[in-house]
């Protein structure tokens, strides 16, 4: 990989510039062409990327954005960070993508926007999203920050409503060596505003442009611009994306073989049947067990690393509490939080690496037969 990598944070050496520069603009036009998006603007974080993505959209104080109360816990406070108020909606059990019901079931005279989160794996219901963000008035902005790759009816994930954004962090698909991310529109005021708010509310340094832009004097902006040597590395790793999205499925299929009708195990990953062609990119390897806890435990003491996504539901995030939610208002999130562990997942991995965990999970429900519990 670093052979792809290296000549482009060269380059960055050789101009001196290291944040929002040249190579921050050529990472900008790479990931528009991939994704087809109209408007690729790089910013420092997937998790500001989603609140500068709603202010430019227009979201005003205390406006609802409903968000499923089983995500990353940026797609809420992203919400407060832009000064609105998240509305939790429940998921589906199956996918643990936002339930449409359960949207529609929330929608009040002050909510302003829906925020499906395109989780793990696929992208949320958009066709039934879309119809209630229709009938209701309401914007669409997508939290696809795991979802580079993923596309709907040929459309890229982000692009099916204002806009949408991406997350860069290191683990994900496409992953820098530190924080990054990225908003994708299409709408060329969402663009021009999101522009403006990444840093310090200018986009450039031209009188002209300045003067454009004098209608702006009540909107504050901040420094959220991407590094350039994070876009180097990412222009790097963008020339073997599709291979390793093609290794990520070949080790999900592998996982799913040994996992699908394992002791123990009570969900793989499903993929939901769409009337849209969408296709699957694999970011983390999920699945439901029994005994969650002490399974995760076991593989620790095996060498082998987990992770929790995620273990307490957003209605009952502390920092929510003022919203009132208590435990059983959104029993799929609920279920999920309890019972769910992602299984190491990475392009690098062997087969034999898969085999190894599958058989330490195996041995651990062996070791525990006829017991049951999260």
């Amino acid at each position: 990989m670093w052979p792809l990598i290296s000549g482009h944070v060269e380059d960055v050496f050789d101009r001196g510039k290291f944040s929002h520069g040249r190579k921050v603009a050529e990472f900008e036009r790479a990931m528009a062409a991939y994704t087809g998006a109209r408007h690729a603007i790089a910013v420092n974080s997937g998790t500001d990327a989603l609140i500068l993505l709603l202010r430019a959209a227009g979201l005003a104080p205390g406006e609802g954005v409903v968000v499923p109360a089983f995500s990353f816990v940026a797609s809420a406070t992203s919400v407060v960070l832009a000064r609105g108020r998240p509305i939790f909606a429940d998921i589906d059990p199956e996918t643990y993508l936002m339930d449409p019901a359960s949207v529609e079931s929330v929608v009040t005279g002050r909510t302003r926007a829906v925020m499906p989160v395109h989780l793990f794996t696929q992208m949320a219901d958009m066709d039934a999203l879309s119809a209630i963000t229709d009938r209701h008035g309401l914007l669409m902005v997508e939290d696809s920050a795991e979802a580079i790759g993923m596309r709907w009816n040929g459309v890229h994930a982000g692009l099916l409503g204002t806009g949408g954004v991406l997350s860069f962090f290191p683990t994900k698909t496409l992953g820098a060596l530190g924080d990054a991310g990225m908003i994708l529109t299409d709408d060329d005021e969402t663009a021009r505003l999101a522009g403006i708010l990444r840093h310090h509310g200018r986009m450039g340094k031209t009188i002209d442009h300045i003067a454009g832009i004098s209608n702006l004097s009540g909107i504050s902006g901040t420094n959220s611009k991407m590094d350039d040597i994070q876009a180097a590395v990412l222009l790097g790793k963008l020339e073997n994306l599709d291979a390793q999205i093609r290794r990520r499925a070949e080790l999900a299929a592998a996982y799913t073989e040994r996992l699908r009708d394992a002791p123990g195990v009570t969900r793989v990953p499903v993929i939901a049947s769409r009337e849209a062609t969408t296709n699957p990119v694999f970011y983390v390897y999920v699945i439901e067990v029994e005994r969650r806890d002490d399974l995760v435990r076991h593989l620790t003491e095996q060498g082998i690393g987990t992770e929790v996504y995620y273990p307490i539901p957003l209605h009952l995030q502390p920092c929510f509490a003022e919203l009132g939610h208590v435990k059983g208002d959104f029993p799929h999130a609920e279920r999920a939080c309890e019972r769910t562990v992602a299984l190491p997942f990475y392009p690098d991995m062997s087969d034999a690496d898969v085999d190894l965990v599958c058989d330490a999970i195996g041995s651990f429900y062996a070791g525990h037969a006829g017991r049951s519990g999260t």
